[in-house]
């Protein structure tokens, strides 16, 4: 139990949750693609603050990306196709890793990326040599590339090949990211359960698209794009419920998360964790005020355990 004076709440508060055998000081986790490698929020936010964050979507091999523009604000949203541009496994270990483990009391997630299995694989086995890192996120959701994401999470036997395949070579225990670009969330959940997964993290952006009027030519250079932000945080929560009822593995929400209220309806329908992606963007300190905010709403309604909360959704 992490101890109310560090967390700023009452005596006996306890907001501290556990997946995977890994134990975070609250549920609040930074979104891959949206914290960069965590050293760039270093002068921002207090990263030991958080329950940990996802570093940005590391290959084999370095990605410049999608050509620009790659972002467009939508009503209550965004539309973004970075394309996981970033600098490579082999790089982040050598230049990003030994600097964050310079901060003491953080957990740092490694998010994964391949066009291949044979991709995946080695990405791993690059990482496995990197000290600090607590688990691998794999990315088998994003809509933003030409190869890979989609392909793998949008159908049912590539999903278990690639996830069976970094299971084989993983050294620490595997998130799967799931894709909400499906017939059946649940389905895709077992699979991944059954493949090996160790947890799963839900959902990845929707696969739209927002067009000019005056020129006639798409908002985004790769002219679809992947929608998050409050617009799509109903149908995130339909999916992390719906998810939560089919595995027996814990289950990390995210989809348009932005307030305290927001983190406990993702856990009181099943989720574990949570990840805060595009907060961030309109408020770089999105995640801490959200973790002090959810200390004051477990004081006001008389929660001493937040992880009891996982699940409790009373239907009659």
């Amino acid at each position: 139990m992490t101890p109310s004076s560090e967390i700023g709440g009452k005596p006996g508060l306890d907001l501290s949750v556990t997946f995977a055998g890994i134990s975070l000081k609250n549920p609040i986790i930074a979104a891959s693609g949206t914290f960069g490698y965590g050293v760039e929020f270093e002068d921002v936010v207090h990263l030991d603050k958080l329950g940990g964050f996802v570093v940005k979507g590391l290959s084999r091999e370095p990605m410049i990306g999608n050509p620009p523009p790659r972002l467009w604000e939508t009503a209550a949203g965004m539309l973004n196709a970075i394309g996981l541009q970033n600098i490579g496994a082999t790089a982040f270990l050598q230049e990003k890793l030994s600097r964050l483990r310079q901060i003491k009391n953080i957990v740092i997630f490694a998010n994964v990326f391949g066009y291949s299995r044979e991709d995946y694989e080695r990405t791993i086995e690059i990482l496995n040599d990197g000290e600090g890192i607590a688990a691998y996120e794999l990315n088998v959701s994003c809509p933003n590339t030409a190869h890979g994401g989609l392909q793998f999470g949008g159908d049912p036997r590539s999903l278990d090949e690639v996830v069976t395949t970094a299971k084989r070579v993983a050294q620490r225990p595997l998130i799967v990211k799931l894709s909400p670009n499906v017939t059946s969330i649940a389905q895709m959940a077992h699979i991944a359960q059954e493949a090996g997964a160790d947890a799963i993290s839900l959902i990845n952006t929707f696969v739209a698209m927002a067009i000019d009027p005056d020129t006639r030519k798409p908002r985004i250079a790769n002219v679809t794009a992947g929608l998050s932000g409050p617009a799509i945080k109903p149908i995130a929560l339909r999916m992390v419920y719906d998810a939560a009822h089919a595995v027996n593995i814990p289950v990390i929400g995210m989809g348009g998360i932005s307030t305290a209220a927001d983190v406990v309806e993702f856990m009181l329908a099943g989720a574990t964790a949570v990840q805060i992606g595009t907060a961030s963007y309109w408020d770089p300190c999105a995640t801490e005020k959200i973790v002090d905010d959810l200390q004051r709403w477990c004081d006001n309604r008389g929660v001493t355990r937040l992880a009891d909360l996982t699940g409790g959704l009373i239907v009659e």
